[in-house]
């Protein structure tokens, strides 16, 4: 079902007052929370009310309205070696970035492979970078983590429908800079850091990615908007980004509205 229906669209409390274009997002509707804000600075600094489980963290916060970097000045290196990506490529269009580990390439809790499928056409992009931080989980080389995507798990020619980058730290005193930013753009999502004889880095910071599949949405603007939880279930993220998207293209429409009637 498409998100055809201005009801839909829109939400209850939510009507425009001349007509603005509608995104058609080709995707299943999910329940769209109410009162969202639209870039970072809409959102504010304070935490939603999604409880994590066991932990007592947060599924996803939004980031500190206040940050004035972008993500443009930062890239990586693709996991071939080959290229240099400046992620100044991806101007106008939303960032996910996921600390991704191969052998699960879509789980349960939010992989980046299945998101990709269906929001892809609308203007978002995915952005994996493997690690080892975790439970040491990651262990082989860069040359080795395609190969065994393609032939071992999952096997049967798999091949990630996203970009991926070289291996490297996403925590600690050798941590990737662009990393560094995006933690410090949105507040932790997760206090706990479980096992410590699963983590490997040092020094642990409250900040700090605490496992796999934790993911940050950067906005077209190049500023953090979301941080979810590494065991926040994929349909959450979904619901998350497409009402962000919606909720964007209703501030655009109404700022041109606006525009047009002075």
């Amino acid at each position: 079902m498409a998100w055809n229906s201005k009801a839909l669209f829109w939400g209850r409390g939510w009507r425009p007052t001349g007509p603005l274009p509608l995104p058609k997002l080709d995707v299943a509707p999910l329940h769209i929370p109410r009162k969202r804000g639209v870039e970072a600075g809409w959102r504010g600094e304070a935490l939603r009310e999604h409880v994590n489980d066991e932990k007592k963290g947060r599924k996803e916060v939004d980031c500190y309205n206040s940050v004035g970097e972008t993500i443009y000045r930062y890239g990586a290196v693709t996991i071939d070696g080959q290229e240099y990506i400046s992620f100044g490529k991806y101007k106008g269009k939303m960032i996910l970035f996921v600390n991704y580990l191969g052998k699960i390439p879509c789980p349960e809790e939010g992989g980046g492979d299945c998101a990709g499928k269906e929001l892809a056409p609308h203007g978002l992009v995915i952005l994996g970078f493997p690690s080892n931080q975790f439970g040491k989980q990651e262990p082989g080389e860069n040359s080795e983590i395609l190969p065994a995507l393609k032939y071992v798990r999952p096997g049967g020619g798999f091949v990630p429908n996203f970009q991926l980058f070289q291996k490297g730290d996403v925590n600690g005193e050798e941590e990737q800079k662009f990393y560094t930013f995006l933690k410090n753009s949105c507040p932790p999502v997760v206090e706990s850091f479980g096992d410590p004889k699963k983590l490997f880095w040092e020094p642990l910071k409250i900040h700090d990615i605490k496992w796999n599949f934790e993911k940050f949405l950067v906005g077209p603007t190049g500023r953090p908007v979301m941080r979810w939880c590494p065991r926040t279930n994929l349909a959450v993220v979904k619901n998350d980004i497409i009402d962000y998207m919606k909720r964007r293209a209703w501030a655009l429409g109404a700022r041109r509205m606006h525009h047009h009637e002075g």
